[in-house]
């Protein structure tokens, strides 16, 4: 009978090692988010803000990343509102997703380069700001609220 009990102690010491190991190479893979880009681009009045970056991301069964871009006031505590979003991140450091370029106070333009599927969410107009998006590598203009002219 002794024997027994020490055969069933060694097999269950055994599978908690097992399990610990298991559990300490699942978590030393769990990394997280990087940011691997980041921009900004003020409007011209300067009363707006729009933050872009890529984030790569990392860990046992979690691969890829995205780019996303956000709008927000440049005085006072609300949190910026996202108005842009793909699953790309840059390649090779210094290459960028996304440009951000302000052509008026009220109309900022997004050119990306990339696979228009890979786009999660685009806003068309956040506050009284028009969004633009343009995919350079095929040079057409997608979503694209003319700006009204006052």
């Amino acid at each position: 009978m002794k024997t027994c009990c020490a055969a069933t102690s060694h097999s269950m010491r055994k599978s908690i090692s097992v399990l610990i190991l298991g559990a300490y190479a699942f978590m030393s893979g769990c990394k997280g988010s990087e940011t691997t880009w980041s921009a900004e681009s003020r409007s011209p009045d300067g009363k707006i803000i729009a933050t872009a970056r890529s984030v790569e991301n990392s860990g046992f069964g979690i691969g890829g990343g995205g780019t996303t871009v956000f709008l927000n006031w440049t005085t006072g505590s609300t949190p910026p509102t996202e108005i842009f979003d793909i699953a790309d991140v840059p390649n090779t450091p210094g290459d960028r997703i996304v440009e951000m370029k302000w052509l008026t106070p009220k109309h900022l333009e997004l050119t990306y380069k990339g696979n228009t599927q890979d786009i999660g969410f685009q806003a068309i107009k956040w506050a009284d700001v028009e969004i633009t998006l343009r995919n350079v590598s095929s040079n057409s203009i997608q979503n694209t609220p003319q700006p009204s002219e006052k």
